[in-house]
């Protein structure tokens, strides 16, 4: 059995992994909206990735004596001035989603929940590469997209992303 304050961020963990994947199915549709097929393909891929972190949470928390408590999901933003906005706005909710990671992982590790902890691990990793990733989007962004043929090539690079499921076992 989790302990309860550990279920309880796991529970809410479980909420915003859904939230995360509402906002990247938002970012989506503004790009596709703008004529930007493959920041839209890489957005829609991102919203599958955060929506399989969050069937991982539910799945730990079921198989550990939790039970999983799914609430509304808040509409994300999506009035946006431009993409540099949008793609601000992923990294910075990257870093929010590390920090709820890292008190998850940190009340896990004050009452020695060692099985959590080693389960954080993989999203400790995750987390790190989200962060670059979302920051490499923004700095591609300010390097290339003011300039119409960088930018096409951009894009183009974008589509090219393809959705890989997650491999952690449980």
């Amino acid at each position: 059995m989790l302990d309860e304050k550990v279920a309880q961020l796991i529970n809410t963990q479980i909420n915003k992994e859904f939230y995360s994947a509402y906002l990247y199915l938002g970012f989506s549709t503004w790009f596709s909206d703008q004529g930007l097929e493959g920041f839209a393909n890489w957005y829609q891929i991102q919203a599958q990735e955060e929506r399989d972190h969050a069937m991982l949470f539910l799945e730990y928390l079921q198989n550990n004596g939790g039970r999983p408590v799914l609430e509304a999901i808040d509409r994300p933003d999506q009035d946006f001035s431009g993409a540099r906005e949008v793609l601000a706005a992923g990294e910075k909710h990257e870093h929010y989603v590390t920090g709820l990671i890292n008190t998850i992982y940190a009340a896990a590790a004050e009452q020695k929940d060692f099985r959590t902890m080693q389960f954080l691990d993989w999203f400790v990793k995750e987390q790190g590469e989200e962060e670059k990733n979302a920051g490499d989007l923004l700095k591609k962004w300010d390097l290339f997209g003011a300039d119409p043929r960088a930018l096409y090539m951009l894009d183009n690079e974008m589509s090219s992303r393809t959705y890989s499921a997650p491999s952690l076992t449980l």
